[in-house]
């Protein structure tokens, strides 16, 4: 009795699966929107609404790895290695300069960098996202960059950097935030 009870469970079971899946088959032939959807979960009520986006995603990690390479380019005095920039991108960096143009950022970096004899980077995160709602790549790094200049001084500096990629894949944006690190808290 147990076995045939079993059975007929099973056999309903499978039943109701199949015509499930029969509903959203015609539900779909019908014009209705794909189960595929991101659908945005967060209801939290917030003090702020964004100017830009609240409704990211986990982004492409070849965007991350972009931003990685152009790093580390610049630890090596390497700047030219990627062609990664669109010829309209632009640059706030964090002394409030502003940089527009493929060929003026690579210039400003090359110059920046050969004002000093050695800098070396450590990457404390990064997080490649996705704008859902503006169906926009961005990534977001931070880390530390510690800086030797031409006269022997070295200087720390924590920085936090958003880039930002057209749908080419090139960057068009990137802001950076730094705060130099104190002395005393230096090793």
């Amino acid at each position: 009795m147990k076995r045939l009870l079993v059975t007929i469970c099973a056999l309903a079971l499978v039943f109701v699966c199949k015509e499930s899946l029969a509903q959203q088959k015609q539900k779909m032939k019908s014009g209705q929107k794909s189960m595929n959807k991101v659908v945005r979960m967060d209801s939290t009520p917030y003090p702020y609404t964004a100017g830009y986006s609240s409704d990211f995603q986990m982004g492409n990690p070849v965007y991350a790895r972009k931003v990685l390479e152009l790093w580390k380019d610049y630890d090596d005095n390497t700047f030219e290695n990627h062609d990664y920039f669109a010829d309209t991108a632009v640059m706030f960096l964090s002394n409030g300069m502003v940089i527009k143009g493929k060929d003026s950022i690579y210039t400003g970096a090359k110059n920046a960098r050969a004002s000093m004899s050695n800098v070396t980077s450590t990457v404390d995160a990064w997080v490649p996202l996705k704008s859902v709602d503006k169906n926009e790549n961005w990534v977001a790094i931070w880390g530390t960059e510690i800086s030797t200049g031409s006269d022997g001084k070295v200087e720390k500096e924590d920085l936090q950097e958003i880039w930002g990629f057209n749908k080419d894949g090139k960057v068009v944006f990137m802001k950076q935030f730094s705060s130099k690190v104190p002395a005393e808290t230096q090793q």
